[in-house]
């Protein structure tokens, strides 16, 4: 019998440092974040029909009105009564809330994109109705609501962390469709200029969630997936709306 001793199995990596972590959360996005998606871009040049517009406000409103839906689903996993009190502001971001006890009704960001529908076109009741959604849209959306419902708490919130980068997309986009699509009234847009101040703050809580949980390499890499799953989602989405199938509603 063989005297040998048994091999040694290496230790797991270390975990990066948290600045070293979010360069490859930078790195990830600089790549596959959706601001570089080519529907994206002609939007920002001005090179998109008034059609294509409404498709994708109709398509990204289904995405759009499933945001509190997973913002839910994360909330009932977290175990601390501070962190649930502070995520439930997502939650009243996109529903608005009720006016109570003297404070008045606030419209959320549903209702913001419902009016983004009208001014451009599309009637509330047709957004509403879901008719038109194209089914890789469906399928990306009911992807990324399972993802947060199966996942853990440290994937779902990492999921949420494309936030990082809404804000300058948001900004280039307020920019591009004041310059290119005057017909479009301006009060549509306030969607985008709320967004931007939530955004950067919403972002800045999910990453320091994530720093506080994330604390060996294996949770590290748990991270860098999620986001790479939301960047997909996104990137998805996108290219359902720029290339409609043939035989659904926009495919002809």
């Amino acid at each position: 019998m063989s005297t040998a001793p048994a091999p040694r199995i290496p230790s797991p990596a270390p975990p990066w440092p948290p600045g070293e972590l979010e360069d490859r959360l930078r790195a990830l996005a600089a790549e596959r974040y959706h601001h570089r998606h080519p529907f994206n871009l002609r939007m920002h040049e001005g090179l998109l029909s008034p059609e294509e517009l409404r498709r994708w406000v109709l398509n990204r409103f289904h995405y759009q009105r499933h945001i509190p839906i997973k913002d839910a689903l994360i909330l009932a996993k977290l175990d601390d009564r501070e962190l649930r009190r502070s995520w439930i502001r997502r939650i009243h971001d996109h529903d608005g809330r009720s006016a109570e006890d003297g404070r008045p009704a606030e419209a959320g960001g549903i209702e913001r994109w419902l009016r983004l529908g009208e001014a451009v076109g599309l009637d509330r009741t047709l957004l509403l109705s879901g008719e038109g959604v194209l089914p890789a849209v469906r399928f990306a959306v009911e992807g990324y609501v399972g993802f947060c419902r199966l996942g853990s708490p440290l994937e779902a919130v990492a999921s949420s962390l494309t936030e990082l980068f809404a804000p300058d997309l948001m900004v280039t986009r307020i920019a591009a469709w004041e310059r290119h699509y005057p017909w479009i009234e301006p009060a549509g847009l306030r969607y985008f200029q709320v967004r931007v101040g939530q955004g950067r703050r919403d972002s800045d809580e999910a990453l320091a969630l994530v720093h506080a949980w994330a604390r060996t390499r294996a949770d590290q890499e748990r991270v860098l997936a999620a986001f790479t799953f939301k960047c997909d989602v996104l990137w998805s989405l996108l290219d359902a709306v720029d290339r409609p199938a043939p035989g659904t509603r926009d495919g002809r």
